[in-house]
Formats: C-alpha cells, sequence, structure tokens
C-alpha cells in the first residue's frame, strides 16, 4: 500500500545531523555570523505553508542557458546541468524554480564585491533560473566556473561550484545549497564542503558526469539530483 503523508510532514524541519554546523572552525567566517544563543523555535503558520514562493515575472528560454543571455557567447567550457527535484519519497516536486548562481571560467563573480583580480566576462552574468516540468526536471547550460582564492586560511582555494537555490511547494521548504564537480582535487581541502558531517551528505553534492546529458561537439553533460527531505535529502550550503 502507499504510503500515507500527513499534510504537515511536507513542511518538518530536517533532522540536525544532516545539516552542516554553523559554528565550523574550519571555516573562519562562521564565527561571526551564527548564532550564539539557542534558536527560539517560531510555530508554523498557514501563510508558510500556503504563501506565494516566487512572482508572476515570466521565465524566458534564455533564463536557462547561461551562453546565451549576451550578444557573443562567454569564454571558458560549456556544460550541461540536468536532475531532477525529489521529495524523500522520490516523488518529483513539478512546477518548482530553481535558481542558480556562479563564477565565471576565471574564478570570478560578475559582482561589485568580488574584488578577485581575474578578469570578468562582459558576455557572463553567471545567475540563471528555470522551472521544473511534471517530472521535476530541470536543466541548464552555462560555462563550467573556475577556482578562486578567498581569505579563509593560507592559499585558500574555493574548488569550482554553482550555487543552487531550490523552492519546494512553499517559502518552508527552500533549499540553498552547492554542487561540485566530480574528481575534483581541491574538495579535500575545502572547509565549506568538509562542513557537512557525513561523506553520504558530501556526496550527494558532487554531480554526477552523464554522457546521456552530454551533447555531441557542443558541451559535457553533468547530472545533480536534489533531495528536499529526508535521510537522503540534499544538504545545506553555509
Amino acid at each position: 500500500m502507499p504510503e500515507t503523508v500527513r499534510p504537515l510532514d511536507r513542511y518538518r524541519r530536517p533532522p540536525a545531523s544532516s545539516l552542516p554546523s554553523n559554528d565550523t572552525p574550519a571555516y573562519r567566517s562562521t564565527a561571526f555570523r551564527h548564532p550564539t544563543h539557542p534558536l527560539v523555535v517560531i510555530p508554523q503558520t498557514l501563510s508558510e505553508i500556503t504563501g506565494p514562493v516566487y512572482g508572476d515575472g515570466p521565465i524566458a528560454p534564455a533564463d536557462s542557458d547561461l551562453t546565451q543571455q549576451h550578444p557573443n557567447p562567454p569564454l571558458g567550457e560549456r556544460i550541461i546541468i540536468e536532475g531532477r527535484i525529489l521529495d524523500e519519497h522520490e516523488r518529483p516536486v513539478p512546477r518548482t524554480l530553481v535558481e542558480v548562481w556562479q563564477a565565471n571560467a576565471a574564478g570570478r563573480y560578475a559582482h561589485a564585491a568580488d574584488t578577485h583580480d581575474a578578469p570578468l566576462d562582459k558576455n557572463f552574468g553567471g545567475a540563471g533560473r528555470t522551472v521544473t516540468d511534471a517530472t521535476g526536471h530541470y536543466r541548464f547550460v552555462t560555462i563550467k566556473p573556475g577556482a578562486y582564492p578567498w581569505p579563509n586560511h593560507d592559499n585558500a582555494w574555493r574548488p569550482p561550484h554553482v550555487h543552487f537555490s531550490v523552492f519546494g511547494q512553499s517559502f518552508l521548504t527552500r533549499l540553498v545549497t552547492q554542487m561540485y564537480f566530480p574528481g575534483d582535487p581541491l574538495l579535500s581541502l575545502d572547509p565549506v564542503f568538509n562542513a557537512i558531517p557525513s561523506e553520504r551528505g558530501r556526496q550527494r553534492l558532487i554531480a554526477l558526469f552523464d554522457l546521456d546529458v552530454t551533447q555531441p561537439g557542443r558541451a559535457l553533460g553533468y547530472r545533480f539530483d536534489i533531495v528536499l527531505r529526508g535521510r537522503d535529502s540534499t544538504p545545506t550550503g553555509l
């Protein structure tokens, strides 16, 4: 018989054991931005579990193809990222907003706060969005981001990654996380990636190379499924 899911089960909070610690000494900036007192848990209200998730602005085809948003193609290795948004019962989450943002191929964000001396790419904004279809599927075309230095510790470098934001059926089911690439030697050195407490959780943040997603002569393909809840849920990014 199919498992019965109570209406509020979809909004329950994730278990603490699946989340990175807010105070992660190896990731130094957490010491300055995490709460120092126990959190006050506010009861969920009707507006939180039924409220609008995103606005009425139309999503254009170019929103999910970050290589087609400017007059000329961006520099770098073109890639395709595909996957499905699922709940803990492996059921698709349709018509949900998926957003991405990332550095360019040289490892620099198109943001005023990024002072890395790598070059900017006038043909790459580094942000995209799409809505999942009836099967929970999403797809982005983009450029593989570069690694970049950061001042966390001596000779520190962030591995190439893509930030994801996923909305489920309400504000309470939003997930913000990071996707990494397989075989990256920087992963073992990265305190953000290693803040995830379990190896199982860390592996859920690494995309899989997928020849079926790859387009011959055009772009390598990666598969990155995102699970919003449950034992196999995708961990949040710090």
